[in-house]
């Protein structure tokens, strides 16, 4: 079993910058794919970003290519995500998800969740 923990969330204003963590515990951490997911109020849930855990190549959405960057810290078992020049369109709950071995690009692919951190960026 995985237990995933988010912190870092919060408001901030258009343009400026957060960085999410995620703390991952219960197995050995190094073979599982980690994402980042978010949904929006009234919105699907939508994919993020992602991060092998072979090689570690990273994913984006096409939405958030180029601002944010996924990294993940083996030593400390965490993953993060530094979101830059955040939108508004960025205000979301943002979930860190664990998968054994391949990573996916949907939700339904993750057996493990967080609890979620609320991002919300103002205009």
């Amino acid at each position: 079993q995985v237990q995933l923990v988010e912190s870092g969330g919060g408001l901030v204003q258009a343009g400026g910058s957060l960085r999410l963590s995620c703390a991952a515990s219960g197995r050995t951490f190094n073979s599982y794919a980690m994402a980042w997911f978010r949904q929006a109020p009234g919105k699907e849930r939508e994919f993020v970003s992602a991060i092998s855990w072979s090689d570690g190549s990273t994913y984006y959405a096409d939405s958030v290519k180029g601002r944010f960057t996924i990294s993940r810290d083996y030593a400390k078992n965490t993953v993060s995500l530094q979101m830059n020049r955040l939108k508004p369109e960025d205000t979301a709950v943002y979930y860190c998800a664990a998968k054994y071995w391949d990573l996916g690009f949907h939700g339904y692919e993750y057996p493990y969740w967080g609890q979620g951190a609320q991002v919300t960026v103002s205009s």
